[in-house]
Parts: structure tokens; C-alpha cells; sequence
């Protein structure tokens, strides 16, 4: 849940307590957010956005809707991004659909799995 928009300061307080994770992930993240990557800024921004999304992070959010704004994204855009981003998440719903109706078939014929009674 997203307290409140100053929690964002608090990671380097977290960072203090792990140091080295921290520094590595400093490194990793200003490695992301170069401006000479063949990615330009600008979608790596709608990248991160459509990522937030996904992962529901509302702190992402508030950062990476900053940047994208900051590095030209248009309202039109993070909208497209966030419908892009939702058709993807229910593909994903749907393919895990796959995996249940065939798991759920399986499960009529434990043997045929292997993870029947006599297997144990």
C-alpha cells in the first residue's frame, strides 16, 4: 500500500543496512537509466511504467510516471501503455488457463503423472 510519497527518501536509510546489495543495485539502476542505450529513455520510462503496473507498485509509478513525462511521453501514450500493458497481464491469465484445464484433466488420472498412491 502507498503510504505516503516520502517514503521514497527512506531507501538509503534501507540501503545503510545492507550496503553492499544496495551499491549493487545503485549500479544497476543507473546502468537502466543511461541515456545512450540503443532503448531510448523515453520507452525504457514506459517500460518501467508498464512493469509498475504489472507489479503494482505504486512507488514505480510515481517515479517512472515522472520520468516518462520529464523525457516526452504524451498523456496518449502512458494511456496505450497501460492498455498494452493490461492485454498482456490477461494473456498471461490465459495461458496459465492452459496449465490448469490440462492439470485438471491430469488430476482425473493421478497415475498417468506419476504422483499416484503406489508413488509415495
Amino acid at each position: 500500500m502507498y503510504q505516503h510519497p516520502d517514503d521514497l527518501h527512506r531507501a538509503r536509510s534501507v540501503g545503510r543496512a545492507a550496503p553492499a546489495e544496495f551499491a549493487a543495485w545503485l549500479a544497476f539502476q543507473e546502468a537502466v537509466d543511461r541515456e545512450d542505450g540503443a532503448v531510448p529513455r523515453r520507452y525504457r520510462e514506459l517500460i518501467s511504467v508498464a512493469v509498475a503496473l504489472v507489479t503494482q507498485c505504486s512507488y514505480c509509478l510515481d517515479v517512472h510516471t515522472a520520468a516518462a513525462r520529464r523525457h516526452g511521453v504524451t498523456a496518449e501514450e502512458l494511456a496505450e501503455t497501460a492498455f498494452v500493458t493490461a492485454s498482456v497481464r490477461a494473456g498471461g491469465t490465459l495461458a496459465h488457463a492452459l496449465l490448469a484445464d490440462r492439470l485438471f484433466a491430469q488430476h482425473a488420472h493421478p497415475e498417468a503423472r506419476g504422483d499416484g498412491p503406489s508413488d509415495g
